[in-house]
Parts: structure tokens; sequence; C-alpha cells
């Protein structure tokens, strides 16, 4: 195989995409070239100033440029008639009181696609122009041990997926210590603000050590009850209400100070056990990758950046 034209770190602003950062930039990990942030236009401010911090303190000084790439704000697309919006994987509780979820697309829109395009403009090869065969990026992405099931080749040829934690055998909570021997300890879960994979932990933390991002939460729940705003603008009927909370109760009432199975685990033994697939289906797991949606299922963007 050939080598590479660039090697891209895929930065969520969390702690093992963090960890990847700090150690290229230390020289343990040598050869990277940028570090690629996909904004929702809806991340926490702890992750915007996480990331203003590692910027300045960390990638700059090593000469790492942190490129930043949007795809639009994912809030104000959901509720704007206007948009073609890509939908969240929110709570439907259905007409006969059945229960049920739509369809994620908001990563492969928000995050994957203006990854794919950044990559395309450093190749030199924008959209829609053809990449030759054998130009590549190699993508580094922030998988640790204790989730390399979740390790997966990328879905383009001109991008070569490499997982750098697995190679060091570091789990998450080996990224931990690392960054907080080096005074990150502070280094946030990225998510966006109302992710509906959130567990409770995540929505009690944001309730009480965020009001005003809580509030805009709570408001945002509130006006996805009525539908989506597209199709609302277009007449079409009301199929079921969305929810962010699983409970599928308004947030503002939702039983979030109720403590999971999963949250006791981490309260009682090691706080950084692996995550389990039950955990995950019951919400416990708060966090957000482009390449490694805590969903589990697989991501695709809708735009065609294939060639």
């Amino acid at each position: 195989m050939s080598a590479p034209a660039l090697q891209v770190l895929s930065l969520g602003a969390g702690v093992q995409s963090t960890c990847l950062l700090l150690m290229a930039t230390e020289g343990h990990l040598p050869g990277l070239d940028v570090a690629v942030f996909a904004d929702t236009g809806w991340e926490p401010r702890a992750v915007y100033e996480h990331l203003d911090r590692i910027d300045r303190e960390i990638a700059a000084p090593a000469g790492i440029p942190i490129l930043r790439v949007s795809s639009g704000n994912i809030r104000s697309d959901a509720l704007d008639p206007a948009k073609r919006f890509a939908s969240m994987p929110l709570h439907i509780l259905n007409p006969a009181g059945t229960e049920g979820m739509s369809r994620r697309q908001c990563t492969g829109q928000y995050k994957l696609r203006p990854i794919k395009e950044k990559v395309r403009e450093l190749l030199g090869y924008p959209h829609p122009r053809r990449i030759p065969a054998g130009i590549f990026v190699e993508q580094w992405i922030g998988i640790s041990v204790d989730e390399f099931h979740r390790a997966k080749d990328a879905d383009v040829a001109y991008m070569k997926n490499r997982f750098p934690l697995i190679e060091q055998n570091f789990s998450r909570a080996d990224c931990l210590r690392l960054l907080r021997s080096r005074g990150l300890a502070s280094t946030p879960r990225s998510a966006c603000l109302g992710c509906p994979y959130h567990g409770n932990a995540q929505w009690r933390a944001l309730r009480d050590d965020s009001p005003d991002e809580w509030e805009d939460v709570v408001a945002f729940d509130a006006a996805i009850r009525s539908g989506n705003a597209r199709a609302t603008a277009e007449g079409n009927p009301l199929l079921g209400q969305a929810y962010l909370h699983r409970s599928r109760r308004p947030l503002g009432q939702a039983p979030i100070d109720r403590v999971t199975a999963h949250e006791w685990s981490r309260r009682q033994g090691d706080l950084f056990d692996a995550i389990t697939d039950t955990e995950l289906e019951n919400g416990d797991v708060e966090g957000c990758s482009p390449w490694s949606c805590r969903s589990g299922t697989p991501v695709r963007d809708d735009l065609d950046l294939a060639s």
C-alpha cells in the first residue's frame, strides 16, 4: 500500500481524541498533520472551552492546526421549516401507545459529511472531483481497547482508519490518567446538548451545573413535540410525539434523578468498566464520536463523497 498523503485526527474534543492529540504532540505518536473538529453548532459550552484550550496550549505550539468544520446548526435546523433536517434519534410515543425511535441521520449530516468534505479539500479533490486510486489520508480515531468492537473501516477509499489507542493498548481509564497528569482532568464528554443518547447522569449534570443550557434543551424538547418542523409546515399529520428522554416524558418532568444500574456500578466499582450493549440500550452511555456513535449502528452520510 502507498503512503498516506496526510495523517488526520478526527477530533471530537472528548477524552479519547484529546488523549490522541496529546500523545501526538509529545512524540508518542509521530506524524500527525492536522486535526478536524466537526461542530454541530450545539455542543456544550465546556466542549468549546476545552477545544479552545487544547488548540491554544497543545496543538498550536506543536504546529498541528485544528480545523473546525460544520454543516450547520443542528438545533436551529431541527426547528426551521425551511430546512431539510437530518433527523436525530428521538424517542417517539406513537398514538397507539407503542414506543419507537426516529432515524438517526444527524451523525452522518453534521459529523461525517463536513469531515469528508474537508479531507477532500486537503487532498486537493473537492467534491465532485474524483480522487485517483491510491491517494488517501490516514485517519486517527479515538477508540480505546474497552470499545474495540466499535473500530470499523472507513466507508470511502480516500480515508484509511487507524486506531492508535488500541495499538497502544490504551483504555479510557489510561486516557484519563494521562490527561490528569497533564492538567486536563476536566476534559468533557463530547456530544450535542440535546443528544437523546444522554444518560440520566448527563441530564442531571446539565440541569445542576449549567442552568442556561438546561433551559435551552428543555425548550427544544417542548418544541419537537409538535412534530418535524418542515413536515408540519407542509401539512403532514403528526404520527407520534417526540422526546429527548427515553422515558418519553417532557424533559423537565423526566425521572433524571433515578440512578441507573450502570451509574451505580461506576460509583461502586471500577469507574471505567467496559460498556455493555444492554447499558447502551438503556441510555446509560454518554458521548458522541463521528465514527463510533454510541448507538452501536453503522453511520453513513447521505452525500455521495465516495469517489
